[in-house]
């Protein structure tokens, strides 16, 4: 099917460009804020964080009186991002330089990583750690706090923090952050979970000084990729009889496979893995000394070379880890199978295509995924993510679950879309307003932010919140729209999750940030045209002009149009009904005892009155009433048919 997402950038050059003293664009915006104790760093994949945190870190080893520096990363591949790197030759004062012996993202226990952390914290003459944040928990129990003082703790890939009491991680930074003087630098290409459990609890969140980088900053400014698809790829039956529709062995390939937990999976990873290299066309040979697998393909007899990251036995996932590590040259790999790995964090620049089988939850994992294809290469104008989702069967005992994840998988794409997109500033408009400045809405009615609590979330947090929204299950229900006032969903729905996020707020302040995503939600979703002078912006199938805009006409707009006109447009039509009573019977409020007697009662002499059956968008209470008891009965036979009733 064709893209739901394509996005197209102005190559400009200046987000991959360096100043004089050799810093990309984020870089040098997170330089201005180095002197803050507590730095959030919010910036896309390939954006350069991790080089972003040696210019922060030598600097506050240097200038600020910080004695030591340590970097925790999600696992051991990720160190690499923080080796010993030469930035004196491009204008800055000092190198990344440390030794060796303490990078503890290598191979064996965490016992003696944990001796090697307590040798590091007690040598006056070391002032550069890398370990992973497994190791930074484990060591956190066998020291004495106080050795945090005067330290730079950076955590990268920030979003495996969370508030919840259980989080191990979550307690150490927060045990640091109250008992030390460490300084702390978060960095994440994400701030959302996927869970509703937050990142940071509002009170030691608000400790932070926040740099945002978006996406859009970053790909705009490339210099070789110029467009960036997403689109979806829908199968009946197992995922491997799907793989060879959307599997290019042309494309250089990160493909990753579903979890063995996950109802796509086949529960045999490493079958699968076999299975695929089978489709592909005939393992040649596999190298000894680098795990690379040679596959001769089936149609065109070209050899490609493919990496098994799903394949966990240590000795021959760290030969095939070294050798992707070592890559320098295109040809030096053509596709990766993947499971948990080759996400955050990996870097392949030469990735084409993300293909990525089974729904992601997790709005972190989808722009982790997408990440990976998305860096700047000479080898590409275009990169492409593709999702390969099971399609819904109206038999399945499972079909709510299958509905449930294409609309998550379809609303999280559009929210892709939204994050890609250049961002725009919402100010009020006044009677006698009649400036114009570049990139910035008026819109009467519009109510501005009162505190700088809602500042923030308008300026860091609206994408996190926007993915809690549309993530929410009972907002999945409103995704057909044509049976909730879009009023109900903007004005009712959507603060009830703003308010579960932030329960701090006023209803003013909750009434503000409502107003913000409502807008740019239903202005992102819209198509915006230029006639003359006057702009104007499709919204709900009519063209407005900008200037005539107003908070009531906004509200009066579904933000969830979009994502239906596209599922009405991926599936067939008995497809579609199938989901619309899914969708209808989860909101359907019915007794077992009304549905019976509807339906004995009334229903029959319906159709045979009418020659069809009763319409859930009727205008007489009654037919819609007789439709949701339909709608309830077959769904309640479904799940007795597979013995799951609820």
């Amino acid at each position: 099917m064709p893209d739901i997402v394509n996005v197209s950038y102005a190559q400009t050059g200046q987000s991959t460009a360096t100043d004089s003293m050799g810093m990309r664009e984020m870089q040098a915006r997170a330089f201005e804020a180095r002197n803050a104790q507590y730095l959030l760093l919010k910036a896309p994949p390939a954006s350069g964080k991790s080089r972003a945190l040696m210019f922060l870190g030598l600097d506050k080893l240097f200038n600020q009186g910080v004695k030591k520096v340590i970097v925790a990363v999600p696992e051991r591949s990720i160190g690499a991002s923080f080796d010993r790197t030469d930035l004196t030759t491009y204008g800055f004062f000092a190198d990344w330089d440390f030794n060796p012996d303490y990078n503890l993202c290598t191979p064996g226990g965490e016992s003696s990583k944990v001796t090697a952390f307590k040798n590091f914290l007690s040598d006056s003459s070391e002032t550069i750690m890398i370990c992973t944040h497994a190791t930074l928990r484990f060591a956190f129990d066998a020291v004495e706090e106080s050795v945090f003082n005067n330290t730079l703790l950076a955590i990268d890939e920030f979003h495996h923090v969370s508030a919840d009491g259980d989080n191990r991680l979550g307690e150490v930074l927060r045990s640091i952050m109250n008992n030390t003087t460490a300084h702390i630098i978060a960095m994440t290409g994400s701030y959302f979970r996927g869970d509703s459990v937050p990142v940071l609890l509002p009170e030691d969140e608000a400790r932070f000084s926040k740099i945002t980088y978006n996406y859009y900053e970053q790909l705009n400014g490339y210099t070789y990729l110029k467009t960036l698809g997403i689109g979806y790829h829908f199968y009946q039956g197992r995922y491997l009889s799907a793989i060879a529709e959307v599997l290019d062995t042309d494309k250089k390939t990160i493909l990753h496979i579903p979890n063995v937990n996950a109802g796509e999976s086949t529960k045999d990873k490493h079958k699968e893995v076999d299975t695929i290299l089978d489709i592909i066309g005939t393992v040649t040979q596999q190298d000894a000394e680098t795990g690379v697998i040679f596959v001769k393909c089936h149609g065109d007899g070209k050899t490609i070379k493919v990496a098994d990251l799903v394949n966990d036995t240590p000795k021959d996932r760290d030969k095939i880890i070294a050798y992707l590590r070592r890559m320098e040259d295109v040809d030096d790999m053509d596709l990766i199978i993947a499971l948990g790995m080759a996400k955050e964090g990996f870097d392949w620049p030469f990735c084409e295509h993300a293909l990525t089988v089974g729904y992601r939850g997790s709005l972190t994992e989808i722009i982790q995924i997408i990440g990976r294809a998305t860096r700047d290469s000479i080898n590409k104008t275009h990169s492409q993510f593709t999702n390969l989702i099971a399609q819904p069967d109206a038999a399945d005992d499972q079909v709510k679950l299958s509905v449930n994840n294409m609309l998550k998988a379809i609303t999280a794409s559009l929210l892709m879309e939204q994050v890609l997109a250049p961002n725009f500033k919402f100010k009020t408009r006044r009677f006698d307003d009649e400036e114009h400045e570049e990139g910035t809405i008026k819109i009467r009615g519009f109510k501005e932010p009162s505190s700088q609590r809602v500042k923030e979330i308008v300026e860091s947090d609206l994408n996190d919140l926007k993915a809690a929204i549309l993530q929410d299950n009972k907002m999945l229900q409103a995704l057909p729209g044509e049976f909730i006032d879009p009023e109900v969903i903007n004005k009712v729905m959507i603060p009830k999750v703003i308010q579960t996020k932030y329960p701090e707020l006023s209803d003013e302040e909750v009434e503000e940030i409502r107003q913000h995503v409502v807008a740019d939600s239903v202005i992102k979703n819209g198509e915006i045209k230029v006639v003359g002078d006057k702009s104007f912006v499709r919204m709900a199938g009519k063209f407005v002009n900008i200037e005539e805009l107003h908070i009531d006409l906004i509200d009066r707009v579904n933000p969830f149009q979009k994502a239906f006109e596209v599922l009405s447009k991926s599936v067939t039509a008995k497809l579609l009904k199938v989901i619309q009573e899914t969708i209808d019977a989860g909101r359907i409020q019915m007794t077992d005892e009304e549905a019976v007697i509807l339906y004995r009662d009334k229903i029959g002499p319906f159709i045979k009155n009418h020659g069809r059956e009763p319409n859930i968008n009727s205008t007489d209470p009654l037919e819609r009433r007789q439709a949701e008891a339909l709608v309830y009965l077959r769904n309640m036979k479904r799940q007795r048919a597979s013995g799951n009733s609820e």
